[in-house]
């Protein structure tokens, strides 16, 4: 009697298939369809998994943008703030915390004008210095 591949080849429908679940007509029933489909969604996939943080970065930023307005300062001079202020906190847990705690929030935008002012009176400083 000859071997057959027929309990491997079951197997592997059965697990496209299950994969396909939810797919419309024969992109769900046929199974040249199924693997297309399948491989098409995976690239997909694939591609909105790092898009999918581009697009919350983007809302980050435009959160802490309108926060930072409110308070009178540019989000360009905000995260510049940050940075000489040492402040390590990401893009994500400020615009948490410009929504959901904005007391806090004002601390930091405080800590981060008095950075501001101390580095902006240094560069003043070097620019006389300079042109005396």
């Amino acid at each position: 009697m000859r071997a057959t591949k027929g309990a491997a080849r079951n197997r592997k429908k059965k697990r496209i298939f299950h994969a396909a679940k939810g797919f419309v007509g024969g992109r769900r029933r046929l199974l040249k369809s199924a693997k297309e489909t399948l491989l098409r969604a995976g690239v997909y996939a694939f591609r909105d998994r790092r898009a999918k943080k581009r697009a919350f970065r983007r809302l980050f930023i435009t959160r802490l943008t309108a926060a930072a307005e409110m308070r009178g300062l540019r989000y360009s001079r905000l995260v510049h703030g940050l940075k000489l202020a040492k402040v390590g906190l990401d893009r994500k847990s400020l615009s948490e915390l410009a929504i959901y705690d904005p007391k806090v929030f004002d601390q930091v935008v405080a800590l981060v004008q008095t950075e501001l002012a101390k580095h902006d009176a240094a560069v003043l400083a070097r620019q006389k210095a300079k042109s005396a």
